[in-house]
Parts: C-alpha cells; structure tokens; sequence
C-alpha cells in the first residue's frame, strides 16, 4: 500500500512538472513575440509551480516512510502538512489575484492596458486546456490514494487554469473594448480559489487531529464485520483517520463457551480480512466479549 501510494504520487508530480516547464517555456516565447509582458510573467508563475510538486514529491516520500522507534505508528500525517502548506500558497496566490484586481480596478489602470494579440488569446486557450487536465489527472490519482497533498495540488493546477480563464476574458473583453472585463474576472476567480484552499485546510487538520471516517464506511465495515465467521455482534466500533490511513478500535461478541484459542482465532481471522477487504485500513484493534444475549 505505502509503495504504491508513494510510486503514484512520484509519478503524477513527476507529469505535472514537466506539464509546467512545457507551458512555462511556451508562454515565454509568445509573450516576447506577442509583446506581453503579462504572458512573460504567467510563463514565470507556471515555472514557480513546479516547487508546489517538489512538495507533495518530499511530503509523500517522508510520509511513506516505514515506522521507526521514534514514529511507532508511521509518518503519514506528515503528507498532510505538505497540503496544509500548499494550501497556504494557494490561498496567499488568490488573494495577491485579488489584490491587484481592486487595486487595477480603484486606479483604473485597466484602461491603459494594450490590446493582446490573438496569439495571446490562443495560448491561454492552451493553457486552460492544459492546466485543466493536470487538475484531472492529479485530482482522481488523488482520490485514488486518498492523498491531501495531490489534491492540494490538483487544485493548484486547477487555481491556474481559473486564472487563465479571467485572461481569457480579458483579452477577449479588451479585444471588444471592455477592458474592465479583465480584473472584474479576477475577483471572481478568487472566490473559487480561496474556497478550494479552505477546503483542503479541513481536510488535511481532519486528518491530523483523529477524526472518524464518514458514516458510509462505518457502515460498510459493521456489515462485512457480521458477515464473518464466528462473530455474533458489535458492541464497539470506533475508527480515525491517520493521514491517509484508518485506524479501528473493535469490539466484538463470540460465543461465551469457546476457548481462549478458538475466540483468539476469531478476532484474528476478523483483523485480517478487514485489512484485505478495506486497502486503507492501517491497524485494527480488537477485544472479544463474551455474547450473554
């Protein structure tokens, strides 16, 4: 499990690197041939997210490391903090959005602004297409290893790909002569920006401070749980989430005349087909009860 979530997060920060560094490098030669100076500082801000993977890369490898005598239960709330600081960058690049959109807007700098080009328009057609597949492919490989910091990140490609949509609309509106257009988009864009940076900010302290996992996987585990062998019923279900991992707290009923080995055997045989049938389960703790009903 911690080999294969460690290997599709390498490899999916490892694609939006170089998904960066291709636009980067695309944006820099039109905004010297286009003349923009706006296109040149984008190719910049593209290059700068290339450090934003570099941090899920650190935090994923620090937080697959095996447990050691210091760190008895693992360091996979250490991913965790990988997120909270690429939400941090996230939040901190929506409200610099924001703040130069009011400021453009209050001094009316907007209208000052020079006509871009069509090839402008046309890169940051790319750059939306671009960016809004990194957002899809980083987003689903995150929910598939239940990883915060690659859906972070995945809202950080997302965050660009929205902040190319508000150039879009600039040029197109500066094109038609609305040039207010451009930094009235910009706010907009914040809005969605520092909702997705908040909601990681939840996910990730979720996360790190033992919260129980939703109410349908409870239910999912009591089910399979019954279904076992020997096992006459639940007196005690409790579980935690521990960065992408689960832990349970388990108790359970067995027939009260049975040995110390056959009821040992049980609970057994229990902890070890919840972690076959749940990948996300760490460690189970159970205690066997007599069943008095």
């Amino acid at each position: 499990m911690e080999n294969e979530f460690n290997k599709i997060a390498t490899r999916v920060s490892l694609v939006s690197i170089i998904g960066n560094i291709f636009l980067s490098f695309i944006k820099f030669i039109v905004g010297i041939f286009a003349h923009s100076s706006a296109m040149i500082s984008d190719s910049i801000h593209s290059l700068s997210d290339v450090i934003s993977s570099i941090i899920v890369i650190i935090g994923v490898k620090i937080a697959s490391k095996e447990p050691d005598q210091h760190h008895p239960y693992g360091h996979e709330r250490l991913e965790c903090v990988a997120a909270i600081i690429l939400a941090t960058v996230l939040l901190v690049t929506g409200l610099f959005i924001g703040y130069f959109a009011i400021k453009n807007i209050y001094n009316k700098t907007y209208l000052l602004s020079v006509i871009p080009s069509k090839l402008a328009l046309y890169t940051a057609i790319l750059s939306i297409i671009c960016k809004e597949s990194m957002y899809w492919y980083t987003y689903i490989n995150g929910k598939k290893i239940n990883s915060s910091a690659l859906i972070a990140d995945a809202w950080h490609h997302r965050s660009d790909a929205l902040s190319s949509v508000g150039a879009l609309i600039g040029i197109i509106g500066t094109r038609l002569g609305y040039k207010i257009s451009d930094p009235i988009a910009s706010l907009v864009i914040v809005i969605f920006i520092t909702k997705a940076s908040l909601d990681i900010y939840k996910d990730a302290l979720d996360k790190m401070i033992d919260v129980s996992c939703d109410k349908e996987f409870e239910d999912n585990v009591k089910v399979f749980i019954l279904k076992q062998d020997g096992v006459k019923s639940i007196d005690l279900l409790q579980t935690r989430l521990f960065g992408n991992r689960v832990y349970i707290d388990l108790e359970i009923s067995v027939e009260k005349n049975l040995s110390l080995m056959e009821a040992h055997d049980i609970a057994e045989s229990v902890h070890e087909n919840i972690e076959k049938e749940f990948s996300e389960v760490k460690h189970i703790m159970i205690h066997v009860n007599p069943y008095l009903k």
